[in-house]
């Protein structure tokens, strides 16, 4: 078995949608990223990545590649699950925790650990979606951007 660690990070702006685990989340600001800024994925991925040393999102999907501006971050996640299966691992589970002060995740979260499941191709119960805020410190409490860590386990 192998583990691997996620983080990812990104600024909330006027005129972008807030998507979240492949969800478009209602707010008043959305996510700036190259690509969807899927902030929660994007720290999946990262795991995903770790866990099997394949390197990182940045490397495989660079923000410098006109391919990947404004792509589903979904797409993203289902090409490093090719990846981690084609270097001869498989998703055991996966834990993602979003921090952020707004929006309220909590009546998104079954449909965000839907779609991981769906895109990573496991059974919903090996999938945790969570969300917490900061206590209104930092820039998640300031609602200057959203976080995201993940934690992913493969089998060989």
């Amino acid at each position: 078995m192998r583990v691997g660690f996620g983080y990812d990070v990104h600024k909330l702006v006027e005129g972008r949608r807030c998507v979240i685990c492949g969800v478009d989340v209602p707010h008043t600001k959305g996510l700036m990223g190259h690509s969807d800024a899927d902030v929660a994925i994007h720290a999946l991925c990262d795991a995903l990545l770790g866990a099997a040393a394949l390197g990182d999102i940045g490397r495989l999907f660079p923000d410098t590649d006109d391919e990947y501006e404004g792509m589903d971050s979904r797409i993203i996640l289902r090409r490093v699950v090719e990846r981690i299966t084609e270097a001869g691992f498989k998703v055991g589970n996966a834990d993602i925790t979003v921090a952020a002060q707004r929006p309220k995740l909590m009546p998104h979260i079954e449909k965000m650990r839907s779609n991981m499941a769906e895109d990573m191709g496991v059974d919903i119960n090996r999938v945790s979606v969570k969300a917490t805020t900061t206590e209104r410190l930092g820039f998640e409490g300031r609602e200057e951007g959203i976080s995201a860590y993940a934690v992913a386990l493969l089998e060989e």
